[in-house]
């Protein structure tokens, strides 16, 4: 079995993150859980944004860490996050959302087979 990831991002949001890289530096995401941005996956400069002792690193994109809290991610663990990019407005926080672009979380359930094949998540919780 091929190795099975928790976020993964298509072609676009690929294309998006380099394009964010060129103009802020090193990136870092963190899925929202709900609050200001509603849940989109929030997308930051990653010296300006703290991640707390309880967020969880479910993996990298485009070489970009990406983060969830840990209460968030007890309901997301049996899914895989596919990071995918709209047009229109993202969180008014995200770096994208000047591009008239906006990360996007789609997902999917993990079978029973990729389930048990999944690497633990990563911790200690740093970039």
């Amino acid at each position: 079995m091929t190795e099975v990831l928790r976020v993964l991002a298509t072609g676009a949001a690929l294309t998006l993150i380099d394009r964010l890289k060129v103009q802020h530096g090193e990136l870092m995401f963190h899925q929202s859980g709900g609050c200001c941005d509603g849940s989109s996956p929030m997308c930051y400069p990653r010296e300006e944004f703290r991640v707390g002792a309880s967020d969880v690193c479910l993996g990298y994109i485009g070489g970009t860490p990406f983060y969830m809290s840990e209460s968030q991610f007890e309901y997301w663990k049996h899914t895989q996050l596919i990071i995918d990019v709209v047009p229109g407005r993202g969180g008014m926080f995200s770096l994208e959302g000047p591009e008239g672009l906006r990360f996007l979380t789609r997902s999917r359930l993990f079978t029973e087979d990729e389930f048990r094949a999944l690497a633990p998540t990563q911790l200690p919780r740093t970039i």
